[in-house]
Parts: C-alpha cells; structure tokens; sequence
C-alpha cells in the first residue's frame, strides 16, 4: 500500500472525530455481536458434549447442571440479535452522518473557488465527485475501520480468554488469527486494486456519458447523432458491468481464501486440543469448546475479506474529490471590507488577460499566450447605458467575466465606484451587481423558489422577525412575486389557487424558452442593484419578444448604470455609447447614429436587422 496515496485519506479521516461518539457505540456493538456469536457457539458445542458425556451414567446425568449454561445459551443467543440490530443502527447512522459531513466539508470547500479554479472540469464530472466519490468514502469507517479495529479487540479478548484453560492454544489460535488480519488483507488490496480504480473510472464516465445525453436530447436529435451517442452510452454500460464482474471475482476469489485459511485453523486447533486443554485429560468437551470457538472466528474474519478490496476505490475517490476541495482559491475577497456599491460606475484601466497562464504557457512549451482581452480601457460613468458589441470569441463574456471575480486578469485594473474591485466582500460585490447571462438556470422547483435566489439577505431577516411577521412578510413578498411575473408578461402563469408553487422542472422543462428568459428578466427586476450587466438576454428570440424585454429591462435600468454585450443592434439607439470588439480589444466606439455614419460593418449589421 503505496502512503502517498493512504495520506489523501487524512482529510476525511480527521472529520470522522465529530461523530466519536456514534462510531464508538457502533464499534462497541460490534464487538458484543461477535462476543456473543463465539461466546453461543462455543457454548453451545461444549454443551452438548458435556450433556452427552454426562448421560454416560446415572450419577453424572443426575449431578450436571443443565440450567446454567442452557440459560447462558438463551442470553447469548438474545444478546447477539439485540446486538446485531443495535450495530446495524449505529454504524449506518454514523455512516450516514459521516457523508453529511463529508458533503458539506467539500461543498464548503468548493464555494470559495472560482472559475478559473473548476476550469477543465465539466458538470457531469463534478458531480460525479460530490455523490459516487463521497459515497464510496462511506468504506473507510463501515467495511474497513469498524471490522479491522473490532478483529484486533476480539483476537486479544480470545486470547485472555482461552489462555485461561490452555495458553499454547490461546496463542496458536491468536497468532493464526492476527496472521490472517495483517496479510489476507495485503493481498485482498492486491487482487482488489485494479478492479476497483476501474470500477470507480466505469461509474463516472457511464455518468458523465448518461447525463450528456439526457441533457442534448434536442441536439443529438436535431444533428442525427442520437443513435452513435446511444452506442457510446450502451459501450460505457458494458465496461462498467465487465469492472463490476471482475470486482465480483476478486470477492469470490477472496472469500473462498479465507475460508480455506480459516479451515487450515480449525484444523490445526483440532489437533492440538486433541492432546489436551490445559489440565483436562482427556479434553472432552473442552475440545468441544475449543474447536467451536475457532469455528465461530469466522465471524470475524469474513467482513476483511471485502473491506480491503474497496480499499483502493477509496483511496482513488478520496484523491479526486481532493483535486476539487483542496485548491487554493485563485481569486481571495476581502470579506472583512465594509465598502459597498452605491452607485455603480465602472472603469477599466489597460485590461488584459488570457485562459493560458503564463507558467502553462513555458511548461506546454506552445507559441506565445493568446490574449482575449488585450489593453482594453472602458469608462462607464453612474447612470449611463452602454453596449458592448462584436462577433462571438471577441471577448465580450470574459470581459463580463472578470467584473464579476470569476477570472483575474494577469494586467490592468478593474474599478467600481473609485475602487478596485479586490476591495469588496464577496457580499458586497453579489449585491452591487445584478445579472443576466445567456442561459438562465432553472432548478428543479417551484416558480417560488426559482424567484427569491434573486432576494438577497431576505432568509437573514426573516430569521428575525416573529412567527406572525414572518408569515406576513412572505404574503407580501408573494404578492412581489406576482407583480413582476405579470409585468414581464408571465400572467399565464400567475393564473390559480397557488401560482407560486407551480413545478418548472429539471431545467425549467415545463415551460418555453421564451418564458425561461422572462424569469431571468424577473430576476432581474427583483434585484435592487446599482450595477447591471445584460450578457445577450435576448438570444434566441424572435424578435417580437427581445423588443418587449429590451424594454422591460431598460425601464428598470433608467436609473442605474447599465453595461450589455451582444452581437444584434436592438436598441443601440437608446444607448449612451456602443462600442465595437474585435480580437480582444475596442476598435471603435461611439452613438447608435455615429456608428451607423462611421462603420460599415455596424451598418451592415443595422441593415440585416431591417
């Protein structure tokens, strides 16, 4: 076992101290469960010699005592079911909380990173990290620590307790037993370890692959790739079903040793007693007790023939969920700030930046760094309305990208309100700034719920407020709600009883697209902040529609600074200033009316439009 790869377990192993108490009781179970098993059947088989050897005679049938241990066989027979169904409770209810824990640690650790941090890892992927990898964390405390720490207990219990009657049993026994927990699992990790990288690796591409292709359904339809995408996703079922088989082996294989290990001991224990147990000579039901006892470690043994087999996926899953939550955040906020976006004017000073890093750039050993953004200078002052335009791949988003903290930029200087922008808290930032990008994400919930992300700090004051004031303030937020659905043309969907809890969907699969982007216009307007930035909020429309929320959001805009990137000239005359992009920087600029007299291709675009 490689420690380079054990030490991506220390992370998790250090949250498993919040639920001691939890693991302590379900180990300590498990102990009693095992107590109680070889304590019935060892029991049990010197019992039944010591009745039989009793019923040789009169006088010996008449003198044994067959209450006492009959009532011992009753007590540990109940003992260990109460034992088993207490151990069940425990170690899963520690299992569970272990993965509540570990879920919100990495969820924890994963809020702070910014996109530049998640770059290269696709959605299917992480996800895959933040359930299958976590999950098969929930080994390490149920199938590897509880069975190897309960083992190692119970192998020092036997040995106190048989070298009580015979120590050079109690040691042959002990030895075998501590022999068989230190190697068979080395050699289950051996057998185990290819097999289960593999199935870790089967499971997350089948779920990368599966997810893809519930989500381009329309896609995949539309270009008439659905049936080659199919096959790719029914190859992807096989590998993981061939990993499956051949993890299926590897436990086979491995059960099958241990019980040929565990009949070598009970063999060997069986004629050692034979000689004799301590004084007892001959060892009659002694030897009894002794061979039942071996028989019942089984018990014991069987739980390490799957536990270090799975050892390996859990190393495998423990370092990929660490390459996420263990970066350091490329982009810090100073969250101890107490400076707020009042007014939203924005300046941006020889901007200039690129995807590539330039340590990437010597280590690939690539041509020189291509810049999205290459010098550029743009002044907004409070209040003014100014559009960005230019062909897709010019820069547009990533200049967006970069107000917002998403990106650093490697030169130049970003500033909000007479500020740079590295002296806002994250809050700060969040609440100055209000956005609509081109895709509008909708979660699998009500029409409420997709509504009030938009209401920032409401959560905070309500917690505040009484249980009466509390409900009154929801009904009047609700009554919000409504209004706005209705001013951005939703009242279809204002209609009935309960409006607000209307299902959307995964999505938002239950309504248009016309109405997915009015609810990003909703959004909007249910956003109080000084800052607006419109990233193409009419793409994909016609152009009834993108005139209709064009003014929607430049109504709500008429007081606030107003910043929007597109690639169509709808209303560029009700802007102060358009500028046009080209190669990362600003090539011309100027009114909707000067452009049109002074760029052909700004007037080539207004003539399309027409």
């Amino acid at each position: 076992m490689r420690t380079q790869g054990l030490k991506q377990l220390l992370p998790f192993l250090k949250l498993f101290k919040r639920q001691w108490l939890m693991m302590f009781v379900g180990l300590f179970l498990s102990i009693t469960t095992l107590m109680a098993g070889i304590g019935l059947l060892s029991l049990s088989g010197w019992f039944l010699s010591a009745t039989a050897v009793a019923g040789l005679s009169v006088v010996t049938a008449q003198a044994f005592n067959y209450f006492t241990p009959a009532g011992g066989v009753r007590f540990l027979s109940i003992a260990r079911t109460a034992s088993r169904y207490g151990e069940r409770l425990a170690t899963h209810e520690a299992t569970f909380k272990l993965l509540t824990d570990l879920r919100s640690w990495t969820w924890r650790k994963l809020l702070p990173l910014s996109a530049s941090d998640l770059k290269g890892l696709r959605g299917g992927d992480l996800l895959n990290r933040l359930v299958s990898d976590i999950d098969t964390l929930d080994h390490l405390y149920l199938r590897l620590m509880t069975p190897m720490a309960a083992s190692f207990l119970m192998i020092a219990g036997l040995y106190l307790f048989l070298g009580w009657f015979d120590t050079d049993l109690a040691l042959t026994l002990c030895s075998l037993l501590l022999l068989f927990c230190l190697l068979l699992p080395l050699l289950f990790y051996r057998l185990g370890h290819q097999p289960g990288i593999a199935q870790l690796e089967c499971k997350r591409h089948l779920r990368v692959q599966l997810l893809q292709y519930l989500q381009g359904q329309s896609e995949l339809t539309l270009f008439g790739a659905l049936g080659r995408f199919r096959a790719e996703l029914d190859s992807a079922e096989a590998r993981l079903f061939s990993s499956q088989a051949a993890m299926a082996h590897v436990t086979a294989l491995s059960q099958g040793m241990l019980v040929l290990c565990h009949g070598f001991a009970v063999v060997v224990l069986f004629y050692l007693a034979a000689d004799g147990v301590g004084d007892a000579l001959p060892p009659g039901p002694m030897l009894a007790l002794v061979v039942f006892m071996t028989l019942a470690c089984i018990e014991m043994l069987m739980p390490l023939a799957g536990a270090f087999q799975h050892l390996s996926a859990c190393v495998c899953a423990a370092t990929r969920v660490n390459e996420v939550a263990l970066q350091t955040p490329s982009i810090v906020f100073d969250n101890q700030a107490q400076h707020q976006v009042s007014r939203g004017a924005l300046e941006i000073k020889q901007l200039g930046f690129s995807y590539q890093s330039a340590n990437e750039d010597v280590l690939a050993n690539t041509q020189p760094i291509n810049k999205v953004l290459d010098g550029i200078n743009l002044t907004i002052k409070a209040g003014e309305k100014v559009a960005l335009l230019g062909q897709t791949g010019c820069g547009k988003s990533s200049l967006l990208a970069l107000i917002l903290r998403q990106w650093q930029a490697q030169q130049g200087e970003i500033f909000l309100d007479d500020r740079p922008v590295e002296q806002y808290s994250e809050s700060a930032l969040r609440r100055g700034i209000s956005v609509m990008s081109q895709r509008i994400y909708l979660f699998a919930g009500t029409l409420r719920d997709n509504l009030i992300l938009a209401q920032l700090g409401d959560s905070d004051e309500l917690q505040q407020l009484s249980r009466a004031d509390r409900k009154a303030k929801r009904q009047a937020n609700d009554h919000l709600l409504i209004e706005v659905l209705n001013r951005v043309g939703l009242s279809s969907l204002t209609q009935g009883e309960k409006p607000l809890d209307t299902w959307v969907g995964e999505g938002g699969r239950q309504l248009s697209g016309g109405e997915q982007r009015r609810i990003g216009v909703a959004r909007v307007l249910l956003r109080d902040a000084p800052l607006l930035l419109l990233d193409e909020p009419t793409e994909g429309l016609d152009q009834r529609t993108e005139r209709e929320i064009m003014a929607l959001l430049l109504e709500f805009a008429k007081d606030k600074t107003l910043l929007m990137i597109s690639h169509r000239l709808t209303a560029m005359a009700k802007m102060d200033c358009v500028h046009l992009m080209e190669a990362g920087k600003i090539r011309i600029s100027g009114s909707h009316q000067q452009l049109l007299a002074q760029d052909d291709y700004y007037l080539s675009l207004h003539q399309q439009l027409h």
